[in-house]
């Protein structure tokens, strides 16, 4: 398996595009970075490494990690886009808190056989598909309680 690094790198080749000194310290904070965050949070850790940065640099090179096929985004209905490593990783699915945030990445197979069967029941061919279950976590469930 090509490195992730490799895959940016024949991504941008492919489609002409160079990587800068600035691209490269974005998609290198980007793949140190783990869990679930959003373009604001990824500036603040570039703007640690190289103050120079524009937000909408940052901006830009998460789509270009989109299109590469190394970044997922997501929006779970907030207006905020979430950005998690695609690449190199396994699938999961998520559980969210609707009080305070939580995110809770899940791996189930029964899930995972029961959604292939969806799609084979109505004639689909699943390239990918992505699964949030909304609620309360524990600590937020027991505060409503009280």
């Amino acid at each position: 398996m090509k490195s992730a690094q490799q895959v940016f790198l024949d991504f941008m080749r492919s489609n002409s595009l160079s990587l800068t000194p600035q691209r490269k310290a974005i998609v290198e904070t980007f793949l140190e970075s783990e869990g679930h965050f959003s373009a604001e949070q990824l500036y603040e850790r570039v703007g640690r490494r190289m103050s120079d940065i524009g937000q909408a640099t940052v901006y830009r090179t998460l789509k270009l990690l989109v299109d590469s096929g190394l970044a997922d985004a997501f929006d779970l209905g907030e207006g905020v886009t979430l950005y998690e490593h695609r690449y190199g990783h396994e699938h999961h699915d998520h559980l969210v808190c609707l009080v305070c945030g939580r995110k809770v990445e899940i791996v189930d197979a029964a899930i995972e056989r029961r959604q292939e069967a969806l799609a084979v029941e109505y004639g689909f061919t699943l390239t990918r598909h992505r699964m949030f279950l909304f609620g309360l976590c524990p600590g937020c469930a027991d505060t409503a309680r009280s």
